[in-house]
């Protein structure tokens, strides 16, 4: 039986990742673009929040932020109907056209309308199962196959939206080309949001600046540099089995931007629990979700709380024990 995937009541932000079938390495620069973009459509579409991410050759993962969909008004709902369907056909212009014109008459047809679209929205199963779909279609389609492209439904993790945690899962989703070994700095690989923030991207340093500040209140600048101040300090950092940046690198980076280096082990979770665990956030964040999550999937016994051995100035903890191979 599939365990229930833990949901946030309200806004909440969520670490997804999904793997290519038999980890095939099917993602060449081409697949990567089309993904990319595919994300910003759909996320602007499901009013979806992409705080960061990373696109490897066989996997994925986002950080997004998931707000419910409230008080979307008509336009808006047009509006980010169309956003799908950028070249529409003749079929989806007329239905676009008939939408409009029900949503204006109102009424049962128009109240139905705003239904199906809004349960499209504001959800992050929704959102996921949008993407990878839409992403499946056009790649069956370019490569002249068939069947499942995906191996399994997408891992999602509900974390804590600010402070540490946030930082830290952000900083392992930007640093996977360098532990991959692709890149020194992530900045240099096209396909994460770090690297769309330094180019400009605004809706990227945005993303980032609210995992740096936790509020939209500092300047991007400000924000970028204090992020980029973490991913050297972290990303210097040994991790068993995987590549890191130079230390002399990062010693020169932190050096000419004024920061100092943290301790290495600074923010460093078990990349595991990113990725394997259910809610990953201090105790009473984890506590209040596991209730929830236990009087919904009807569990007698209620899971446990693991906590999660690092030097960080917030002990952390997860729930749901880690089994299965992690995404790296």
């Amino acid at each position: 039986m599939r365990n229930r995937r833990v949901l946030a009541e309200g806004l909440g932000i969520y670490h997804c990742m999904s793997r290519t079938v038999n980890g095939e390495a099917f993602f060449k620069t081409r697949e990567k673009e089309v993904l990319r973009k595919m994300i910003h459509q759909v996320a602007d579409f499901s009013g979806v929040e992409v705080l960061t991410f990373c696109l490897m050759n066989n996997h994925f993962h986002l950080l997004v932020r998931v707000p419910p969909a409230e008080g979307v008004s008509d336009g808006e709902l047009l509006r980010r109907y169309r956003v799908l369907y950028p070249e529409p056909t003749a079929y989806q212009t007329a239905s676009i056209e008939l939408m409009t014109k029900e949503l204006m008459a109102g009424g049962s047809d128009a109240e139905a309308i705003r239904v199906r679209l809004l349960a499209r929205m504001g959800d992050i199963s929704a959102f996921m199962k949008t993407l990878k779909q839409r992403f499946s279609t056009w790649f069956n389609k370019s490569h002249n196959r068939f069947g499942p492209l995906w191996s399994d439904r997408f891992k999602s993790v509900l974390v804590e939206g600010k402070g540490n945690v946030l930082q830290t899962i952000a900083a392992y989703i930007d640093l996977n080309p360098v532990r991959a070994g692709i890149v020194q700095d992530p900045k240099d690989y096209r396909f994460c949001g770090y690297a769309e923030a330094v180019a400009g991207r605004g809706d990227a340093v945005r993303g980032l600046t609210f995992v740096t500040s936790g509020l939209y209140d500092i300047a991007a600048v400000e924000a970028l540099k204090a992020y980029r101040l973490m991913l050297f300090g972290k990303g210097s950092a040994p991790a068993a089995g995987a590549k890191q940046i130079d230390r002399a690198q990062a010693v020169r980076v932190l050096e000419k931007e004024q920061g100092l280096l943290p301790a290495a082990t600074l923010l460093r979770c078990r990349i595991r629990f990113f990725s394997e665990g259910a809610v990953l956030g201090s105790r009473e964040f984890v506590a209040a979700h596991m209730d929830m999550w236990q009087r919904s999937a009807r569990r007698k016994n209620r899971p446990k709380l693991r906590a999660i051995k690092f030097e960080a100035s917030e002990p952390l903890v997860v729930m749901k024990n880690v089994r299965g191979r992690a995404y790296s």
